[in-house]
C-alpha cells in the first residue's frame, strides 16, 4: 500500500506558473504508473497527465498539452507537475494517484490509490 500526499497548490493569477508535488510513503514509487487528475465544483473528476514507471511515457490531455509538464524523481519518491501558462478553467482540486497494474490510465477507476488533493485557483 502507498499513501500519497500533494502540495503546492494555491491561487494565482492567470498567466501564472505553480509546481505541484506528490510525496508517496509505504511502497516505492517506481512500482507505479502516476497520474494527475483534477476535479472542478459540479464537475466529474478529470484526467489531466500519466508518466509511465520509469518516466519515459507520458500522455496529457489535450487541454494542457503544451501547458503542464508531469516528471518524476523515483529516488525521492515523489512526482511533481508543473503547471505555466494557468487559465482560470484550470481551477480545480488537483489529485495525484497511483496504478499498479497497467490499463486505460486516462480514467480513474485504473489507479489504485489517491491523495487528498490541493486546491488550484486561477484568477481572471
Amino acid at each position: 500500500q502507498v499513501q500519497l500526499v500533494e502540495s503546492g497548490g494555491g491561487l494565482v493569477q492567470a498567466g501564472g506558473s505553480l509546481r505541484l508535488s506528490c510525496v508517496a510513503s509505504g511502497r516505492a514509487v517506481s512500482n507505479y504508473v502516476m497520474g494527475w487528475f483534477r476535479q472542478a465544483p459540479g464537475k466529474e473528476r478529470e484526467f489531466v497527465v500519466c508518466i509511465g514507471k520509469i518516466g519515459v511515457r507520458k500522455y496529457y490531455a489535450d487541454s494542457v498539452k503544451g501547458r503542464f509538464t508531469i516528471s518524476r524523481d523515483n529516488a525521492k519518491n515523489t512526482v511533481y507537475l508543473q503547471m505555466n501558462s494557468l487559465k482560470p478553467d484550470d481551477t480545480a482540486v488537483y489529485y495525484c494517484a497511483a496504478a499498479i497494474s497497467v490499463g486505460d490510465t486516462t480514467r480513474p477507476i485504473t489507479y489504485d490509490y489517491w491523495g487528498q488533493g490541493t486546491q488550484v485557483t486561477v484568477s481572471s
